[in-house]
């Protein structure tokens, strides 16, 4: 069983583009928003690392993040946080995408 090192790692990323966000601004929304949707990828990363076939909590944060940030990122130009984490969100519905479309092996 394979640890998913790249959605713990994406999982990271997000929370601490939260922190970074109310580092700027000051906002606390952009915290509480970062730390959930942090530890939503996070656990998603856990399923995904028990079972690889298991990626629709993974799927749910990059897709809402994908949405959410990249319209931010289209509405002030900022690539910092939101241009970043709308890129990495999408790359993981890519990645996500690709575990989809693999046929599962027999044990």
């Amino acid at each position: 069983m394979a640890v998913d090192w790249l959605g713990y790692g994406y999982a990271a990323l997000v929370a601490s583009a939260g922190l970074a966000g109310q580092a700027e601004s000051g906002s606390v929304p952009s915290l509480a928003a970062g730390l959930i949707f942090g530890s939503i990828a996070g656990i998603g990363a856990y399923q995904i690392s028990e079972n690889p076939h298991n990626i629709w909590l993974s799927l749910f944060a990059s897709g809402t993040l994908t949405g959410v940030m990249g319209y931010r990122f289209y509405n002030s130009g900022k690539f910092m946080p939101a241009g970043l984490v709308a890129g990495l969100s999408i790359l993981m519905l890519g990645r996500l995408g690709w575990k989809m479309l693999q046929k599962p092996h027999d044990a």
